[in-house]
């Protein structure tokens, strides 16, 4: 297992006292990110909508890693709370507020607490791929079979 160091910045006029991202198991893939919300006012979601959490925080990738922002299972299990870019991707160059994007799919309001964990992180290594034109692609079994192609859903 490679540690990558990410450096956090928490920004001005947030509690400081919400704790930064941690992976809460030793096998954790994801370190949970928590809602750090103006006033420490609750936010509440209805079904069907969306809004911006913010974390209070704004981070320093490496370069040559990228962060990327995932559902909480449980969360999503037991009340439809998802991310609707899922995964969001930060890049390195990026070092604006960290914000989550959270949805409700759910079919009763669902209530954001301040401190609450809302997502999870994960930092992985980027590879870039270079583009180039060719006149023929080589075949597969598979072949151009689209959606749906290699069985029922």
């Amino acid at each position: 297992m490679t540690q990558v160091t990410i450096r956090v910045l928490r920004e001005d006029g947030f509690d400081p006292s919400v704790p930064l991202p941690s992976y809460e198991t030793p096998g954790a893939a994801g370190a949970d990110l928590r809602a750090n919300l103006p006033d420490r006012a609750a936010l509440v979601l209805e079904p069907g909508t969306r809004a911006l959490v913010p974390t209070g925080l704004r981070i320093e990738i490496p370069e040559g890693y990228e962060v990327q922002i995932r559902p909480r299972s449980g969360l999503a299990l037991k009340h439809g709370i998802t991310l609707p870019n899922s995964p969001g991707t930060i890049d390195s160059d990026y070092r604006g507020p960290l914000g989550v994007i959270v949805m409700n799919a759910g079919d009763a309001p669902f209530t954001v607490e301040h401190g609450a964990r809302i997502a999870q992180m994960v930092v992985a290594p980027v590879s870039r791929a270079a583009f180039e034109v060719t006149g023929a692609l080589g075949d597969t079994a598979r072949g151009s079979g689209g959606f749906g192609s290699t069985g029922t859903g």
